[in-house]
């Protein structure tokens, strides 16, 4: 039976994802990728293709016709802007026309259409001019997650590539705010959700967190800090009393060496740049931004817009490829 299909929401389309889309189709039969649809602006996949000198067809196509056209064109569920694109130039009114991409990739995902959601990267600044009320994209997936009348489930965000996988307890707040924040339920949560997902969707069985303190050293004993005795540490008593093979709280600044990084599964990180600098250092052309907690898959490129090489051939698909293997793989297991 063929797989389903992805759905693969455009980013803001003055950025680089119609251009790493559209270099990652050209890439299909080298990396085996499963079939994709993109849903966004088809006029401006169509120019982007034209200012790249890339030849490549697009067709129109629902989830149910992409798998019969991939091989010969790029499928498109055309969800046009309210003004013309220029690469790099994002502009406010094609806002409303990105939002609605990312929700109706959470739509075909959620109705068995396509099997998992990759979405390229949005300007978070421009979504708010359209009302755009989410700190992130994370936020707004987890919020079309949410039941009728139900709350919206916790995502939490792992970066992931083969050298690494890291998770990031607090995310977008000042560092001023990480410690006022931190606290010990968040970080049992957090864990135990990627406990399970690193189970249920990635094939660990038994996975191994490796938990970071938040000060230097990990507190040394209470001389640079109190929060890692005091929140840290007991978090980890708990997820190993509920069976989960979590260790430490670990000095932040010897977890990441090979040799460190071969005694776990993945990293909790107390803050964002805890986990995202080593992250990105060791694999920043391929890693892969996953949102764990979520009843669908969604993975996204660990890059931004870069709306300053837009349409000038310079970016680089190589994250989004394996973000959309990763999707694959993930639903497969899922399936």
């Amino acid at each position: 039976m063929p797989r389903k299909p992805l759905a693969l929401s455009q980013g803001d389309p003055a950025g680089i994802g119609p251009d790493i889309a559209l270099m990652a189709w050209t890439k299909r039969g080298e990396h085996g990728l499963t079939p994709f649809l993109y849903l966004g602006d088809r006029d401006a996949l169509s120019a982007r293709a034209r200012s790249l000198g890339l030849d490549i067809p697009i067709a129109e196509a629902t989830a149910e016709t992409v798998n019969s056209a991939f091989d010969a064109a790029l499928p498109v569920l055309s969800i046009p802007g309210d003004a013309a694109v220029t690469p790099g130039s994002p502009d406010g009114a094609n806002a409303a026309s990105t939002i609605e991409a990312i929700r109706r990739a959470v739509e075909e995902t959620r109705a068995g259409r396509t099997s998992a959601v990759v979405t390229c990267p949005i300007a978070k600044s421009v979504l708010y001019s359209a009302g755009f009320r989410f700190p992130g994209h994370t936020e707004y997936l987890a919020d079309l997650a949410a039941e009728p009348g139900g709350r919206a489930p916790r995502p939490v965000m792992m970066i992931a590539s083969p050298a690494l996988r890291t998770v990031p307890v607090t995310i977008h707040i000042p560092l001023i705010k990480i410690a006022e924040e931190l606290t010990e339920d968040l970080i049992v949560e957090t864990a135990r959700i990627t406990a399970r997902d690193l189970t249920v969707r990635f094939g660990i069985a038994s996975p191994r967190l490796a938990v970071s303190g938040l000060n230097p050293h990990a507190g040394e004993g209470g001389a640079l800090g109190r929060e890692d005795d005091a929140i840290v540490r007991p978090a980890i008593e708990r997820l190993r009393a509920e069976g989960i093979d979590a260790f430490g709280p670990l000095p932040a600044d010897t977890m990441f060496h090979a040799a460190a990084r071969a005694t776990y599964d993945v990293a909790i990180c107390m803050y964002h740049d805890q986990a995202l600098i080593p992250a990105k250092t060791l694999a920043f052309d391929d890693g892969v931004n996953v949102t764990l907690g979520l009843p669908f898959i969604r993975t996204s490129p660990d890059h931004g817009t870069a709306f300053s090489i837009a349409g000038t051939g310079k970016a680089k698909p190589d994250s989004l490829i394996a973000a959309l293997k990763m999707a694959a793989d993930m639903a497969e297991r899922a399936a």
